[in-house]
């Protein structure tokens, strides 16, 4: 009996070691966050300098309320612990003083209070330049701004941080940005609260200072920098060398643009993250450092892996040398921007597989990547990009995860759930194996211009991540009635604390966008920033309603309407699809018709309904199981037509108001370029039946569709090609680079990626933009090929000439991405009208 005595004895101790141990560890983990945060607010500017700051952002807003509004920095305990702002009057009767009090931790969210004041109390709505700007006709003229009832409203972060960019923005939608479109894209930042920015411009140069002491010359990183446009690959380690090399003028000025971009940054009270050392080196490296562990990854989506762009060059953790150069970046880095920053990026093996799943190497790997970090920066915490969790997840199993997420210190890493909105890593993660992770809207794929969204999922998705944890505790039964027996589940015991706290207790600490592109699908990014500060549940299609009103100036009940069957058919993408516009205007397909068998497709899509498609079903792409690709259809076109109407009856009352035109563009071209596909089909199907007159009338009005949709895109200045060329060529300071950048900026939104005679980029088309110019002189003659080689096959009653039609088609792009024809950059024609004329022509 004494022995079944010590045996239970033993048995609740081992269980309150490990209750207690569970207890320690949530302890440790809020002193690590708390940690970091507290490093990072004693580093902020002064209250003067981000109340200025925040002055700043209302200035350029709305310089006529300059004086309507008093900004004044608290501490966090005014705001229960956390970052907060408050709104309330100002007490002050003399009329020419300030009439509303916006006080908040940090100068963004002082700017976060007074976008959520122009919101909620003038009915006023920001948005990007492209995507119609901001509205602020509603605002009462000062001296009669609205008045917030009794002591005002405090909204709190649930919680710290609000992340904004994907590695690859920086390429798909900054590249050719100057400071102006800078100062305009922080601003934006700041009014929507965002709190951790990306901050990846101009490192190319501080590379270049590096290589110096590792006696890399300039000649050897003409093949190591990408092109302006493909840099974030290069970075990455993606490719090298192509659409190079970098001229020491691009390398100058984007340093220069880096310091007035975080400059702004830290006095608005942002927390830039910077970049550091994953391991991607020069080729010269391995010449140099013969007895360095350097080896090649392997081909990322070249055509035939041509060396002079596959195939990167990768620094062994093990090695050395790989914690001296990360240092050496980490010091010059800091030598160049002052000591501004804890956080620093660094992405290992993105898209790219590690040579091994030892999970001692990828210990190994994660530990040097930290440990150069932390030789520059004690205090350095590391930011990675969940991506390569679910991109490449057959690879990375629970000990390679756990290797790398638990190769440094608790609380020096942080994952970006990238695209938990769709695939949330951090439910099936057990939340990342107890690392602090941001929930993240990805959303975007190569800045592809497609009205697309899961509004539902945003609204709930980080509620239900930062809402994860169990407070109930854990309790251990283990005895009935006294009864004095030797028992007990052991396993249980030593595994179900455990189990329990990390599948349970959220490790959330922030919520993210990270699209690929951005400056499309405005109620996304509105909804998504407002996620920041919503800590509880709330009514979506209300929220809709109000944002059509503000988003406009006004209440008209049409487009209200509208909205509503734009959210549970455009906007309610629930098929678990990564979207990416494969529409056949601006992808279009790559096969040979008459040796598939077109009645299995066409019977696919009646089954799908592209041509009457019911609600939450998919039509997705699908080339394992038939060589015609298949367009992401996730809604009955018919409701995006039904919302059309209801857009285009407003427009004698919303005509002249940005907002709207943009969207009925939008619109409008949403639902003839679902149109598009099922003509395209249709002619595909004339050919298959050998119906030469029925070819020629569908391949005809696929060709007319292209037309009149870039005519429609012509009226409207946000869906011109002109702009980013002009853009990019503005850059330039001779008559070299001005070839170079519009050849880059021609590429990546065509070719994107190398191609041979008869072999097209893997990557064509993936950065497709339906934009006016565009549609027109390239997509349009490329359709038309086609087209002619399927009429003179019937004709002539021979095959489809495949290699023949892709050698032609891939020579017209190689001559248009080198081309210098000039593109508008105004719009020309009245949107309304046009849209009235095609709604007519297509769709009664």
């Amino acid at each position: 009996m004494k022995s079944n005595k010590k045996f239970n004895l033993l048995f609740a101790t081992t269980f309150l070691h490990l209750v207690l141990l569970c207890c320690a560890h949530s302890i440790e983990e809020s002193e690590a966050i708390h940690s970091i945060l507290n490093r990072l607010n004693s580093n902020k500017p002064s209250p003067t300098d981000q109340e200025s700051a925040a002055r700043g952002v209302l200035q350029r807003l709305l310089p006529t309320h300059l004086s309507s509004f008093a900004f004044t920095i608290i501490a966090e305990d005014a705001c229960g612990g956390n970052s907060c702002f408050q709104i309330s009057n100002c007490k002050s009767s003399n009329r020419d003083s300030a009439e509303i009090m916006i006080k908040g931790t940090t100068s963004v969210d002082i700017t976060s209070g007074l976008h959520w004041y122009l919101k909620y109390w003038c009915g006023a709505h920001i948005s990007w330049e492209k995507t119609g700007g901001v509205q602020l006709g509603s605002v009462p003229s000062p001296g009669s701004l609205p008045r917030v009832k009794d002591e005002g409203l405090m909204v709190q972060r649930p919680v710290p941080w609000n992340y904004y960019q994907n590695v690859v923005t920086s390429s798909y939608s900054y590249v050719w940005w100057d400071w102006e479109r800078w100062e305009k894209e922080i601003d934006w930042m700041a009014l929507q609260g965002v709190n951790l920015p990306l901050a990846f411009t101009g490192q190319e140069a501080i590379w270049q200072k590096v290589f110096v002491d590792f006696n890399i010359t300039k000649h050897h990183l003409n093949d190591f920098f990408g092109g302006p446009a493909f840099l974030a690959w290069a970075r990455m380690g993606n490719l090298h060398g192509w659409g190079g090399p970098l001229t020491q003028n691009w390398l100058d000025k984007q340093l220069m643009l880096q310091r007035k971009i975080l400059f702004r940054m830290l006095e608005l009270g942002m927390t830039p993250v910077l970049p550091s050392f994953s391991g991607n080196v020069p080729a010269a490296l391995k010449a140099i450092f013969p007895s360095a562990n350097i080896s090649r990854l392997g081909d990322w989506n070249t055509v035939n892996g041509d060396p002079r762009w596959c195939c990167t060059y990768l620094l062994d953790p093990s090695d050395p040398l790989f914690v001296k150069i990360g240092e050496a970046f980490m010091i010059q880095q800091i030598k160049e921007y002052g000591d501004i920053t804890d956080i620093y990026s660094c992405d290992t093996f993105n898209e790219n597989t590690p040579p091994t799943n030892d999970p001692t190497y990828i210990s190994t790997l994660g530990s040097a990547v930290y440990k150069a970090m932390s030789k520059a920066n004690k205090d350095a915490v590391w930011l990675m990009q969940g991506w390569l969790f679910y991109s490449d997840s057959s690879f990375w199993k629970p000990p390679q995860m756990k290797a790398l997420l638990h190769s440094v210190p608790f609380g020096k890493m942080i994952v970006l759930d990238l695209f938990a909105e769709v695939k949330p890593v951090w439910k099936s993660s057990s939340q990342f194996y107890r690392t602090p992770y941001i929930w993240c809207m990805l959303h975007n794929f190569g800045g592809n211009i497609e009205m697309y969204g899961i509004l539902d999922a945003v609204a709930s998705g980080p509620i239900d991540a930062r809402l994860s944890k169990n407070s109930t505790p854990l309790c251990m039964l283990h005895n009935f009635g006294g009864n004095i027996e030797m028992y007990g589940i052991l396993d249980a015991v030593a595994s179900g604390p455990i189990d329990a706290r990390l599948s349970k207790n959220s490790t959330m600490i922030g919520v993210g966008m990270c699209m690929e592109g951005i400056e499309h699908n405005p109620v996304v990014y509105e909804l998504m920033s407002e996620m920041a500060f919503r800590s509880g549940r709330f009514d979506l299609e209300e929220w809709l309603t109000v944002y059509s009103r503000r988003r406009y100036g006004k209440s008209v009940e049409q487009v209200e309407t509208a909205w509503k069957i734009l959210h549970r058919s455009i906007y309610n993408c629930t098929d678990g699809i990564a979207d990416h516009n494969t529409d056949y205007i601006v992808k279009f397909p790559d096969w040979d018709p008459s040796v598939n068998n077109l009645h299995d497709a066409r019977e696919s899509v009646k089954r799908h309904g592209l041509l009457g498609m019911q609600p939450n079903r998919r039509f997705l792409l699908d080339e394992t199981s038939s060589s015609l690709p298949q367009p992401h259809l996730w809604y009955n076109n018919q409701d995006s037509i039904s919302a059309l109407k209801l857009f285009l009856d407003a427009g004698d009352e919303l005509a002249e108001i940005p907002t709207y035109r943009y969207d009925l563009v939008d619109l409008t071209r949403q639902s003839l370029s679902k149109l598009a596909n099922e003509v395209y089909l249709n002619a595909i199907h004339a050919f298959w039946h050998k119906d030469a007159q029925a070819l020629s009338a569908h391949s005809l009005k696929f060709l007319q569709l292209i037309k009149d949709i870039d005519k429609l895109l012509a009226t409207d200045d946000n869906f011109l090609l002109g702009p980013w060329l002009e853009s990019a060529k503005g850059l330039s300071l001779n008559a070299d680079e001005r070839k170079q950048y519009e050849w880059n900026a021609r590429t990546q939104v065509t070719m994107w990626y190398d191609n041979t005679e008869y072999e097209q980029s893997q990557l064509h088309d993936y950065a497709n933009k339906f934009w006016s110019g565009l549609l027109e002189k390239y997509y349009l003659p490329r359709a038309s090929m086609y087209f002619m080689r399927l009429l003179r096959s019937l004709n002539e009653n021979e095959g489809f000439e495949l290699l023949e039609w892709r050698k032609e088609w891939i020579a017209y792009s190689n001559q248009w991405q080198a081309g210098v024809e000039a593109y508008p950059v105004k719009a020309q024609g009245d949107a309304l009208a046009i849209a009235q004329k095609l709604y007519h022509k297509y769709f009664t």
